[in-house]
């Protein structure tokens, strides 16, 4: 101010004021402050009154017929009372305040203070901010008009077209109508409700952006992520990093999730899970769809189901993989390439069918065309210990209620063929074929219509005696820890037992046979022996949300936002948990209202 008076002493009066303004830029090197350039703000009032004692530099402001008015660089305020420090550009504001930005932004609050200088806008007491896509309801809530922001930390209630949004505390930004929600958010809906930690939503679209643990529940499902995207008004949904979807008996999880609620759809990608919590089976895979009003899981890709019976798991890849029915009566297929391993009993064919209630599993070769090399080893087939059952069709049956299996049948076509324990195979072949099971072990086997056996008879010191080749109706084979024990032959027998040597070679096998014990699976690992490793999808992740400056820092600190006579004190900047809800109380003393009525009484 020195400067500035040396200059006004000086200079003649005649000088034009802009003229000074430039000579002091061109001497100083200091541009005109932010305080100069500010416009004033401008008000009417019905009632205007002064009280120098408690208000020193200030006029009140008070409503008679109208409510005070002020405007000041496109913002609007109305109040039933006011008090206006004109020469700092700053005021506060009582009663059924109400400050209206163009035609975006409404605020409507008990207590408002404004500074002209900074624009910087502070409200409390039922304070409701209206957008029109959306109002936010808190008590206390500060607007930062040259950031175009605003904010609150004690708890706010955000009303959109479909959903109610809370949260302890969030911030708005204007230009891209996005909330940003922090501490115990919460989304309820009519059809569900979102627990998070953090959620960014925009106001326009519906969208939120969700980071953090994050739930999201409803009659029929709960979704878990700590990231995702969620339509509020489309109701559908995008979730990665550990997603998971629970449905009343099945849990959907993987890398990348999508979920509509309005056709009850789910799908996944990538190191896909779904456990089936009713019957105990779990499928894995990298892509996958839930259907859950059909009750229904298509999954491919790897796909691999493992089912829990009798204290051990079957485990079933093909290509794809379809679960379908009702819990109490589930329905698993699988098609192309099916491999199907349990410790004591392995398999393989074209394609499964496996109903859990009844126990039953088919593996059926679905291919009609001519025979070939390739359909030989699609064609089904079972290994139990050294034994190797194939046929067109195979059954295998087992009991629901001990999980145990049963019996075996092969239709058309059925071929038992055993390794012998030095040299050759035991082969029997006939039209159908029964096996049963006790403790999971095969113990006996009838096979009817046209059988025909080669078997290599050896001595107790398993020296080979000769070989036995023999055409009956039926027979019956018994076995003792799953090696061939007896042969019974029944009706219209003709076989002979011939010496080794005197056997040919070219003879020692039946017509149709093909041993396929290089298939054999004998671990877990081996479903997937000879196969590629999928080429997993890239997933387009979520980004995290944009690291913003906090609302107060050093662009809109205390000593900048804060007029000397607001309510506010610079701690009242700092993060804390609970502002203060009390709304201030206008204490212009009631004689100096009385004395203006009886005034305006006596002029009328």
């Amino acid at each position: 101010m020195a400067f500035n008076y040396f200059w006004y002493k000086f200079i003649p009066v005649k000088v034009p004021a802009l003229l000074i303004i430039f000579l002091f830029v061109i001497i100083t090197g200091v541009a005109p402050t932010y305080a100069q350039e500010t416009k004033k703000i401008d008000y009417t009032s019905d009632r205007t009154l002064k009280d120098e004692i408690k208000y020193p530099g200030a006029i009140i402001l008070s409503k008679v017929t109208n409510q005070v008015y002020f405007i000041h660089e496109g913002i609007e305020i109305w109040c039933d009372q006011a008090i206006h420090y004109d020469q700092d550009n700053f005021f506060k504001a009582y009663g059924n305040v109400r400050m209206q930005q163009g035609d975006t932004v409404t605020m409507q609050s008990n207590y408002a203070e404004y500074n002209g200088t900074t624009q910087f806008a502070f409200a409390s007491g039922k304070v409701k901010m209206t957008r029109p896509q959306t109002s936010l309801e808190t008590d206390t809530l500060f607007f930062d008009r040259i950031k175009q922001q605003a904010y609150y930390r004690s708890g706010g209630t955000v009303r959109d077209s479909a959903s109610v949004l809370t949260s302890r505390v969030g911030r708005y930004f204007m230009e891209d109508d996005k909330y940003s929600f922090l501490s115990k958010v919460k989304v309820t809906n009519p059809e569900y409700v979102i627990n998070s930690e953090q959620l960014d939503f925009y106001s326009e679209t519906g969208h939120a952006y969700l980071y953090g643990p994050t739930t999201i529940e409803s009659e029929t499902s709960t979704v878990y992520c700590e990231r995702g995207f969620y339509d509020t008004r489309n109701d559908t949904g995008y979730f990665v990093k550990n997603s998971r979807i629970d449905y009343e008996n099945r849990i959907l999880a993987g890398d990348s999730l999508y979920f509509n609620r309005n056709n009850a759809f789910a799908s996944g990608t990538n190191n896909i899970k779904v456990t089936d919590t009713l019957n105990k089976s779990l499928i894995t895979g990298h892509y996958a769809e839930v259907f859950r009003d059909k009750d229904s899981v298509f999954i491919t890709k790897r796909a691999l189901a493992a089912t829990l019976q009798d204290k051990d798991s079957v485990f079933i890849h093909s290509d794809t993989i379809m679960i379908t029915g009702k819990p109490e009566d589930r329905i698993i297929r699988g098609y192309y390439d099916v491999r199907m391993f349990k410790t004591d009993m392995s398999g393989k064919s074209d394609s499964i069918y496996l109903n859990q209630k009844s126990g039953l599993t088919k593996l059926i070769n679905i291919n009609k065309g001519p025979v070939s090399t390739i359909d030989k080893r699609r064609s089904p087939v079972i290994w139990s210990g050294n034994n190797q059952m194939t046929g067109d069709t195979i059954h295998i049956l087992s009991d629901p209620e001990t999980e145990q299996l049963d019996s075996l049948k092969v239709f058309n076509n059925a071929f038992l063929v055993q390794k012998d324990s030095i040299q050759g195979y035991n082969q029997v072949k006939g039209q159908e074929l029964t096996g049963l099971f006790v403790n999971n072990e095969l113990y006996q086997v009838d096979i009817v219509k046209n059988t025909e056996t080669i078997y290599y008879t050896r001595n107790e010191a398993t020296e080979l005696v000769g070989i036995n080749k023999t055409l009956s109706s039926s027979i019956k084979i018994l076995f003792q820890e799953q090696v061939i024990q007896e042969i019974y032959y029944y009706k219209q027998v003709d076989g002979t037992l011939t010496a080794p040597e005197e056997f040919p070679q070219n003879a020692r096998e039946l017509s149709g046979f093909n041993w396929r014990g290089d298939e054999q699976l004998k671990s877990k690992d081996d479903l997937f022996a000879g196969k590629p490793a999928p080429k997993l999808r890239q997933i387009k992740g979520i980004p995290l949300p944009e690291e913003e400056t906090d609302f107060f820092d050093e662009s809109n600190s205390a000593e900048t936002l804060l007029n000397e006579n607001s309510r506010l004190k610079p701690g009242d900047l700092k993060d804390k948990e609970k502002d203060s809800t009390a709304v201030p109380e206008s204490t212009i003393r009631p004689e100096l209202l009385k004395e203006d009525k009886e005034e305006e009484g006596e002029s009328n």
